[in-house]
């Protein structure tokens, strides 16, 4: 319940609504009391005739009762059935009134709730560091925000009415039933603890099984991102059918789990209804009892029949408090799923108090740096200074530690030891905003989204003027290509730059990168899934967008590299040879291997 209470910290500010609704539901309650108590004096008065009111009975009863007989005496009893009649409707007419009203305003308020989870989650995604991404499958994550979503917002928010107008009308219900006759209720609360118990006990046997259910759901989800990611490998190695049987074995996990969940939780409804039943007769016995054996000075046979109506407009409300239950339990697990999401600490953080960066003026610099992913050490005493206005490439064997060192610049993680220092500042004390503004990114991999080619260009500026998105393109090479597209700018790149070319998604992300001006500039392999004419027109781009800037290269190609200001040479996560091109192949060390080694291919 702690959970779900943490949940609704959503509607914070809107107490003035949940207050109505209260007041709605209340209302509701009592006018659909006060239209069923009327039938039982009029049976009383119609048909046993005038009856004194029973000694011992409660205001209400006295004055409804009295009431009746008044109307009878100075009128006749067709009116006075007429009037409860009339009563009767108005008083459901504005029970359902206030019933609408309540749902009125709490659908609003639950659609806010969802709106705002998802909003967390979204923020919370974008938040995290890149490290969290990598240890994370990326369809538990889809998962998460979308079936654990719509599990919380059926099993949870759906039933938030019932968990709050249920209540309500027991609790009062059971106060009218008190008026009516306290012997007879007590004798009836008895039996609702052991009926609770009985509810209880199968709603919490459901989280076990619907927590499976969601992780089960989780691994479906990314085998089938996996499966759509990874079609071309699949059909290329005739893989299609070990694909669909780990599929299918997820799926039928699940579908035993899911059976098991609803066998239990469909048991809720007809236990109750069973129960509910059983006290039924026996509360018809022992009020039977008490009337024949005239135990009672306060129940009549019409009240008697009014007790019992009233305990039969309890079990509708047991029922679905029931059925709540197990929903609320069902949502639970999913849930939790969500927190822990939304727990993830972010550990790359601003400072308290950030100092303001707005250019780049002289070096970075890079001072026994460590990093460990983990336990595993990725990058090993690192010693580095990148001059303002120098290429700098960084070459070296698959896993050499390249990647992860361009990496920490940006912070997009955090070293484990030493520090990377900006104009003598470290990076840590300047906020993350500030600090990738003045870095731009062209990675290996060209990410575009489905959006147009223009607003792929324009992402994170904030903004540009047309004549700005064309200059960036005609620096990147890519200003005749999509001129040449039919939809010119306004071309949509499909999912993940489907539609374009591999030159042309490259060349777009080259644009980005001119477009955002940035006075460092990291390249990560940019060309090296390109063929050869292609290279050569993202390599001029490249040059383009390189001139005047604070450049690091990562190459694996090194011929695209001889002319950089600096090669520094890694290995295991270590600086093992520096220098100009012609000064480490005179060396004849490690670089000089790997250039031999690129010849004779």
């Amino acid at each position: 319940m702690k959970k779900i209470i943490k949940l609704l910290k959503y509607l914070k500010g809107e107490q003035k609504k949940i207050y109505f609704y209260f007041f709605a539901n209340l209302l509701a309650v009592l006018f659909s009391l006060v239209s069923f108590a009327m039938l039982a004096p009029v049976l009383q008065v119609l048909f046993v005739g005038e009856q004194q009111t029973p000694e011992g009975s409660s205001g209400a009863i006295s004055y409804i009762t009295n009431w009746v007989n008044k109307m009878v005496l100075e009128q006749s009893k067709l009116t006075a059935l007429t009037y409860v009649v009339v009563l009767v409707v108005v008083f459901t007419i504005l029970k359902n009134l206030f019933i609408y009203l309540a749902q009125y305003i709490l659908n609003p308020l639950r659609n806010a709730v969802m709106r705002k989870l998802r909003d967390d989650l979204f923020a919370q995604t974008l938040s995290l560091p890149i490290g969290f991404f990598t240890e994370e499958k990326k369809g538990d994550l889809i998962s998460r925000m979308t079936n654990d979503v719509n599990e919380v917002e059926v099993s949870i928010m759906s039933v938030l009415a019932t968990i709050i107008r249920e209540p309500i009308t027991i609790i009062l219900t059971l106060v009218a039933m008190v008026w009516i006759s306290p012997q007879l209720t007590l004798f009836l609360l008895l039996f609702l603890p052991f009926a609770g118990y009985l509810i209880g006990k199968i709603g919490r046997s459901l989280k076990k099984p619907s927590n499976l259910a969601q992780m089960q759901l989780a691994d479906m989800m990314s085998t089938l991102e996996e499966t759509l990611s990874g079609m071309r490998v699949l059909k290329a190695f005739n893989a299609e059918r070990n694909q669909h049987l780990r599929f299918r074995e997820l799926n039928n996990g699940l579908f035993r789990t899911q059976n098991k969940i609803a066998a239990r939780r469909e048991a809720g409804s007809p236990l109750s209804e069973t129960l509910g039943i059983i006290v039924v007769c026996i509360i018809l016995w022992y009020g039977g009892w008490l009337i024949f054996n005239q135990q009672t000075t306060t129940l009549t046979g019409p009240w008697f029949i009014a007790f019992i109506g009233l305990f039969y407009q309890i079990i509708n409300p047991l029922k679905n408090l029931s059925g709540a239950i197990y929903n609320i339990q069902k949502g639970t697990a999913a849930l939790d799923r969500i927190n822990e999401l939304l727990a993830v600490e972010n550990t790359i953080k601003d400072p308290l108090v950030a100092l303001p960066i707005s250019d780049f003026k002289e070096q970075i610099e890079f001072r026994n740096v460590y990093f460990s992913f983990g336990k595993k050490e990725i990058l090993k005493g690192i010693d580095l200074k990148v001059k303002k206005g120098k290429v700098i490439a960084l070459v070296g064997a698959s896993g050499a530690g390249k990647s992860t060192l361009v990496d920490l610049i940006p912070r997009f993680h955090d070293v484990t030891e030493g520090g990377i220092f900006i104009d003598g500042q470290n990076i840590k004390d300047y906020k993350v905003h500030d600090l990738r503004k003045l870095i731009g990114v062209v990675a290996q991999d060209p990410i575009l989204f489905n959006d147009t080619i223009y607003n792929n260009i324009i992402l994170g500026t904030g903004g540009a003027t047309q004549e700005q998105v064309e200059y960036a393109a005609k620096v990147a090479n890519a200003h005749e290509f999509i001129l040449q597209k039919k939809e010119g700018y306004q071309t949509v790149a499909g999912d993940r730059g489907s539609r374009l070319s591999g030159g042309e998604r490259q060349r777009i992300t080259i644009a980005r990168a001119v477009l955002k001006n940035p006075p460092i500039l990291i390249l990560d392999e940019a060309t090296s899934s390109l063929d050869t004419s292609s290279e050569r027109i993202v390599q001029d781009a490249l040059y383009g967008l390189m001139k005047n800037r604070t450049s690091i290269v990562i190459a694996h190609r090194l011929s695209t590299v001889q002319d950089a200001d600096e090669i520094i040479v890694m290995n295991q996560g270590a600086i093992v040879e520096r220098g100009t091109h012609q000064e480490l192949i005179a060396h004849s060390g490690v670089y000089f291997n790997l250039v031999q080694m690129q010849q004779l291919r």
